[in-house]
């Protein structure tokens, strides 16, 4: 399938998820993480913040978690910047700093730039993912041009509510492949 055609295939999936579906599927997403992800050589780790009305995958559960047991971790998070069409980012403090965009996504409003070199893992959104570590993403590139800024020692955990389908069809030289993918069910490596 294509990149357009996945993409309303599971805007529609998640959508159609119960609350409870929603609640369990970001609950076991959350414990796999910790059960399986390695933290102990993490010092910067970006997140995307989660669009909760679209049933993106909740990473607040990770973010409380990771604040409360590995305060040695720094968070980064990302702001869309209009004049470039790039994602800036900022070690996460607080609340305080975070406004919802025009997209109703929440945003840092003030901060200190993290510089992408020093990131060692990256939670990527995505919508889906295939098994050679594709992704299909919202259409505008920011992750995939935010990525390539990254240390070549990053790793990119993609993570999802659904399992991979088998192949994407329309992967160009611009997309930016995962090292990981993360589901409520198991970690894909690719």
């Amino acid at each position: 399938m294509t990149k357009q055609e996945l993409r309303k295939i599971y805007l529609e999936k998640r959508m159609a998820l119960s609350e409870a579906e929603y609640q369990q599927l970001n609950y076991r997403l959350c414990e796999n993480f910790f059960t399986y992800i390695d933290l102990s050589f993490i010092n910067v780790l970006h997140t995307f913040l989660p669009l909760v009305e679209k049933r993106e995958p909740d990473t607040w559960l990770i973010i409380d978690r990771i604040r409360r047991e590995f305060p040695h971790i720094r968070l980064s998070i990302p702001k869309v910047n209009p004049e470039t069409n790039q994602l800036d980012n900022y070690f996460f403090k607080g609340l305080h700093q975070l406004k919802k965009n025009n997209w109703g996504i929440m945003e840092p409003q003030q901060g200190i730039p993290t510089p992408p070199e020093k990131i060692d893992l990256v939670l990527v959104p995505l919508l889906a993912f295939d098994k050679a570590g594709n992704r299909v993403g919202y259409g505008k590139g920011y992750y995939d041009k935010f990525l390539a800024t990254c240390n070549p020692s990053c790793t990119f955990l993609g993570v999802s509510l659904f399992p991979p389908v088998d192949g994407i069809e329309d992967i160009d030289s611009n997309d930016f492949s995962l090292s990981s993918t993360i589901t409520p069910h198991q970690v894909y490596y690719f």
